[in-house]
């Protein structure tokens, strides 16, 4: 397991995916100097076509965290994290159906300002405060999987510049698919063939697909991965400011559902990249696991050093693939700060000052640059989150979740008053946060985990232990360590579910306070004996 360093040649392509992805942003800044709407400048002016806007949508969420991390939990737990393919179909078909035509025409800029339609101004300021302090937290972790230097503006543009756009994005997505394809290349070749690394993944138990236990504390199942996947990327792709922002940058309606249809395609070719690289990885190491022998000391360096291990007498390949990561990163980045503009222009500034639309064009790239300065900030607190993917989707299901339920609230349930809203979201977020706190301090035993076996037995060089040998001190576990231990991809159902049961509950028995009211008043008191429900019909209805 020699392992080589960069070549010239690694150098050369990854500074090149740099220095294109720098000259687009100088580029779109130079042309955008005179833009003067921010409105122009968040969404595009609502003219862009299916095509660029799936492909941004794909590359949005396609960080370095699925390029490394991805695999990594392939090798460790299975391939049944393969089951996200159903959660995309799902979240797409509920997203055009329920979410986008609501968003889409209302003609709005922050998502969050239907909050304030919906229900009041504080409900929208809530769920903007939940946002920012979720994307700043996830984009901290973008910049540190790959440590990755801002690159912000990247989606801003006017239907004059749609066909650069194109190319753009098919860039980052062809480096992030040619980066995967050249390791998978590479490892078919080293192992001998693919049916070889489906056999030694089939043998070390990592083709786990048939495992449909409904037990919720098992950390993957298909009911887990299928159910929680489908609350999660239905929470982003339904009510996330960078994503929306996206779709209703579109034409008409049909170019914005396009486009959601598109980009699935897309997020199924790079998860089938992702599970089989992942399998490559445990097919190479199978006789000697990297991480349990001291060589790394994080699961998340499993896919540099394979790169490195099977590339590095392929010069500029290693590069390809760093390069890959760090396109993945890129695009993240500009889109959640691209969003985080938008929502602090729309909901904080907008709303409370007079300005002119030229004064808010220049606050929106200013805060850009702001956010930019404060997502590194947060970047520095990521290693202390455990796991980069677990970390990753426990962020967007504890925030996600109870915003998830909070726009349906509002969409679903007509009779939903402001102060059920408030009500739900604050306790759906104030349970997921206690669960998730909870999880990190009291980790789910092994046999719910169920991290699948990594052995050293074919080392032959002198291995640094990373592990504590012997007996170790046992956690003393609360009678709530159950709770604790429930699978992390639920925190999205727990946070969406508490959120709506609670606000359906306030705003009824609110509506039923009101009614007795209002009957005392006019009425006097309700008959005991007749349903307490009144019928509003109109006078023509009624035979006479």
């Amino acid at each position: 397991m020699a392992v080589t360093s960069f070549a010239l040649a690694d150098y050369v392509v990854f500074a090149l995916m740099l220095v294109v992805s720098a000259a687009v942003g100088i580029y779109y800044a130079w042309v955008d100097r005179s833009r003067r709407n921010p409105g122009n400048f968040l969404t595009g002016g609502r003219k862009l076509t299916a095509l660029p806007v799936s492909l941004s949508l794909t590359a949005s969420f396609m960080s370095a965290i699925t390029v490394l991390s991805f695999p990594a939990e392939v090798y460790q737990y299975g391939a049944n994290i393969g089951f996200y393919g159903l959660s995309y179909l799902m979240a797409m078909l509920i997203t055009s159906e329920v979410f986008l035509p609501i968003f889409y025409k209302l003609e709005i800029t922050s998502t969050f300002e239907y909050l304030e339609l919906r229900f009041n101004r504080a409900t929208r300021l809530l769920g903007t405060l939940l946002f920012i302090v979720q994307t700043i937290l996830y984009s901290g972790i973008v910049i540190y999987v790959p440590a990755l230097a801002l690159n912000q503006g990247m989606f801003a543009c006017g239907p004059t510049q749609c066909k650069l756009k194109v190319v753009f994005f098919s860039l980052q997505l062809g480096v992030m698919i040619a980066g995967f394809l050249s390791v998978i290349i590479a490892s078919v070749i080293l192992q001998g063939g693919v049916i070889n690394i489906f056999s030694d993944s089939q043998h070390g138990g990592r083709i786990n697909f048939w495992d449909f236990d409904t037990n919720p504390l098992r950390r993957h199942t298909f009911w887990t991965v299928a159910i929680g996947g489908t609350f999660l990327w239905t929470s982003i792709y339904g009510t996330n400011q960078s994503q929306v922002q996206r779709y209703i940058s579109c034409k008409s309606i049909a170019h914005a559902r396009l486009s959601l249809f598109i980009n699935l395609l897309g997020l199924w070719l790079i998860l089938l990249c992702a599970v089989f690289a992942g399998m490559c990885l445990y097919s190479i190491y199978k006789s000697c696991d990297p991480w349990t022998s001291g060589l790394l000391s994080a699961l998340d360096q499993l896919m540099p050093y394979l790169v490195m291990d099977v590339l590095g007498d392929y010069p500029g390949l290693p590069g390809l693939f760093v390069a890959a990561a760090f396109s993945g990163s890129l695009s993240t980045v500009s889109s959640s700060i691209n969003a985080l503009a938008a929502v602090t222009v729309e909901d904080l500034i907008k709303p409370y000052a007079s300005m002119s639309e030229r004064q808010l064009a220049w606050i929106s790239k200013g805060t850009s640059l702001l956010y930019g300065v404060l997502c590194i900030g947060m970047a520095g607190l990521a290693s202390l989150l455990g796991p980069i993917f677990q970390a990753v989707i426990s962020i967007f299901g504890v925030i996600g979740g109870p915003l998830l339920g909070l726009f349906t609230l509002g969409i679903l349930c007509p009779f939903a008053t402001s102060k059920g809203a408030l009500s739900g979201v604050v306790l759906g977020l104030a349970v997921s946060l206690w669960v998730a706190i909870g999880a990190q301090i009291y980790p789910p035993p092994p046999e719910m985990s169920r991290p699948l076996s990594l052995t050293t037995e074919g080392c032959n060089f002198t291995m640094t232990d990373n592990f504590t040998s012997g007996f170790t001190t046992p956690i003393i576990r609360p009678a709530l360590a159950d709770w604790y231990s429930v699978s992390y991809l639920y925190f999205s159902p727990i946070g969406t579910i508490i959120t709506i049961s609670v606000g359906l509950i306030v705003s009824v028995r609110k509506r039923k306070l009101d009614l007795k009211k209002d009957r005392k008043k006019t009425f006097g008191n309700p008959n005991p004996a007749f349903c307490d429900v009144e019928l509003d019909l109109p006078q023509s209805s009624i035979s006479t």
